[in-house]
């Protein structure tokens, strides 16, 4: 039978393993639960050639004694030993397979220590966190209902998408024509009356625009409001704002009640976009955070194709109900994300802002799914208040102003500084609108008009609408396999490809006078891939490296600035665009040749990508703030953390002892080493 034993690395000296409570071993498995001095440990197995004398097959289990502790049979001084277990087997083949880890246990003297810190809670009634010097133990184990909750959270993507996608439906509409410009009816073979019969160029940018001013103040708004009551509430407040802009937008007759029911509803859309991807990111695992945020840009896809469906069901309807029913279905969204998040959790990140800890650790235990006194929510928990009193060290908060003014701070030209990073967040998002995707979803519909080529405008957009929700999804592993910065360079050039194909075709063989269906379908081929380029790389990527790079002192600004230039720049667009593509006089009619400037504008985004955009996959938040002070864009992908904040602030040696009740946090002066390896995953 065979015999495990244990070596310490410091004496050579052997210890009987037969005390451990329950080891299990079978075929090829490495880690196994087993009970150490009423500690959960993992243990991992060195499987030992020359030792293949004590068994004959790993398929047997070790005779355990559960009468005995460990703590009885090691006992040596220091807090910390290093061991190596071996298990030993004939059978080649297994030993063949044999690999080797070792890692860090209690000894007597850490065991006494983490009871004395036990008792120390219970007398200050409240808890002891140390933190960890282990960089893979700075956040728990994921669990299914962090996911969960970041999928509900996405949903906020749904009022994003569905009110970019209605209007340009909705402004192609007849009953809307008539109902908006007082223009009859045209004669079906009256061409020059059916050119006429449109929305006006002004008209059309005043009706778009204006939402997208609304979301920009909202947006800047929202990230105050973030920090002072919260992310969470603050989502809520966005629902209802919208819902007020909704009331009017349903019932408006004319650009009357029309135009400030886009500006308010805006304003809400505005606080949600924000909002939601400061929540999202903030409660994230990191393995997975940049597909859980990529899930926010696929909501705004489903909210894009919903809005065509719903237009297209209701597009040929001689009444108001035309484009009031599209406008209502956006109460459905409010509802359910307002309703579903009064039962979800608070951003644990919020109340270490705060200084409320207390809470922290509930909502940080809530958001893992595991319970407060885990010694994985106390890890990270330790290590989001140490990153917080280092960067509160480097920002320091003054009066509100100056809690603006520190999203300035420091050296454009150097990577790790607030000023880079507010620069970099304001431009990520000014690129991906500057891909000329908005383009498309806003005036898709007229736009196809406008070449005179295609027979169903309304047919083709939705279309690319579908192109872009079916490629999104893709992004979810794309973004974490090959990282934000490939993705970024690759699906940049990829656009700037497609677009200037549609402008070339457009231009020659796609003019409305050839009459060349094949070079008409081939720009079409285009669009869509352009399209799918931009659902699987810019578009989920922009909101994930908004959500990431800011330091959690200045985040809640950072990324309200971030989305407000998103929707400076879609308001620059809304306003111009009619412009750009309009027929009517005075106007550029660019038709096809807009893509030259898309295409043009798609190469300043791989530029910029290249040179400024800092590779995040992989890392917590706290982790990427150290990796921007230690290396540039270009060199981010090859780093690796190698340290902890808990540790660098010294919370691992002395402690930081949380009162109950009030959330204070004070030193407790106590070393309190070994423990942190006291829950090591397995391999």
């Amino acid at each position: 039978m065979p015999s495990p034993f244990i070596r310490a690395d410091e004496d050579d000296r052997i210890w009987d393993l037969s005390a451990i409570n329950r080891i299990s071993l079978r075929g090829s498995q490495v880690g196994r639960f087993c009970q150490f001095s009423t500690k959960r440990i993992y243990l991992y197995y060195l499987w030992a050639e020359q030792a293949s004398r004590y068994g004959d097959g790993p398929e047997r289990e070790p005779a355990l004694d559960p009468s005995k502790n460990v703590a009885q049979i090691i006992n040596q001084p220091q807090s910390v030993i290093t061991v190596v277990v071996n298990v030993v087997s004939t059978n080649k083949a297994f030993l063949d397979q044999a690999s080797s880890v070792t890692r860090t246990i209690q000894s007597p003297h850490s065991v006494r220590e983490s009871h004395r810190l036990k008792q120390q809670e219970a007398m200050a009634g409240g808890v002891v966190i140390t933190g960890t010097t282990d960089t893979s133990r700075v956040e728990a184990p994921v669990t299914l209902k962090a996911y969960l909750i970041c999928v509900f959270a996405a949903f906020g993507g749904i009022f994003f998408g569905y009110d970019t996608g209605w209007m340009g439906g909705v402004l192609g509409m007849k009953y809307f024509i008539r109902q908006y410009t007082g223009l009859p009816y045209p004669d079906p073979n009256d061409d020059v009356a059916k050119k006429a019969f449109v929305v006006s160029a002004r008209d059309q940018s005043l009706t778009t625009s204006i939402l997208s001013c609304g979301t920009f103040f909202g947006a800047i708004i929202a990230g105050d409001v973030a920090d002072f009551i919260g992310r969470r509430p603050t989502i809520i407040t966005g629902c209802a704002i919208f819902t007020v802009g909704c009331i009017l937008e349903t019932a408006s007759t004319g650009l009357g009640a029309m135009v400030p029911g886009r500006l308010i509803a805006g304003l809400g859309v505005g606080f949600i976009s924000a909002i939601v991807i400061l929540y999202m990111s903030e409660i994230a695992p990191k393995k997975l955070r940049g597909a859980l945020v990529a899930g926010y840009q696929f909501c705004i896809t489903i909210g894009i194709l919903l809005a065509n469906c719903v237009v297209y069901a209701t597009q040929n309807r001689d009444d108001t109900g035309s484009y009031r029913i599209p406008i209502a279905v956006q109460f459905i969204w409010a509802i359910i994300l307002a309703g579903g998040l009064f039962f979800l959790p608070e951003s644990p990140r919020f109340f270490v802002k705060k200084g409320k800890l207390e809470q922290a650790a509930k909502a940080l235990a809530s958001v893992r799914g595991q319970p407060v006194e885990s010694d994985y929510i106390r890890d990270e928990l330790a290590e989001i208040i140490a990153n917080h009193e280092y960067e509160q060290q480097v920002i320091p908060q003054t009066n509100y102003l100056g809690g603006w003014t520190n999203c300035f701070k420091g050296s454009v030209f150097k990577a790790h500084t607030n000023s880079r990073r507010t620069t970099v967040g304001i431009l990520m998002q000014m690129m991906q609108q500057l891909t000329g995707i908005n383009f498309i979803f806003y005036f898709g519909v007229v736009f196809f008009k406008s070449l005179g080529t295609i027979k169903n405008p309304f047919l083709i957009s939705l279309i690319t609408t579908l192109v872009n929700v079916l490629s999104t999804p893709a992004s979810f592993w794309i973004i974490e396999r090959y990282g934000r910065r490939k993705i970024l360079l690759c699906g940049g050039t990829g656009m700037v490809i497609s677009q200037f194909i549609v402008g070339i075709v457009g231009v020659t063989a796609g003019k409305e006078q050839k009459h060349n269906q094949a070079a008409v379908s081939s720009m079409i081929a285009f669009i869509c891939i352009n399209i799918s380029m931009f659902a699987m790389t810019w578009g989920p990527a922009a909101w994930v490296i908004v959500g990431e790079i800011f330091p959690l002192p200045i985040r809640a600004r950072g990324v309200g600035l971030s989305t407000s230039s998103n929707w400076f720049w879609n308001c620059i667009i809304s306003v111009i665009t009619p412009y750009l593509v309009g027929t009517s006089r005075g106007d550029a009619n660019l038709g096809a040749k807009v893509f030259f400037l898309w295409g043009s504008l798609c190469c300043l985004s791989v530029i910029f990508a290249y040179f400024l955009v800092p590779e995040m996959k992989g890392l917590s938040l706290e982790q990427i703030d150290r990796m921007l002070e230690e290396t540039n864009p270009r060199h981010s992908a090859s780093w690796a953390p190698h340290s902890t904040f808990a540790r660098d602030m010294g919370i691992t040696e002395k402690g930081l002892s949380i009162s109950a009740g009030s959330g204070a946090v004070t030193r407790s002066g106590a070393a309190h080493e070994g423990r942190k390896d006291e829950d090591i995953e397995d391999a």
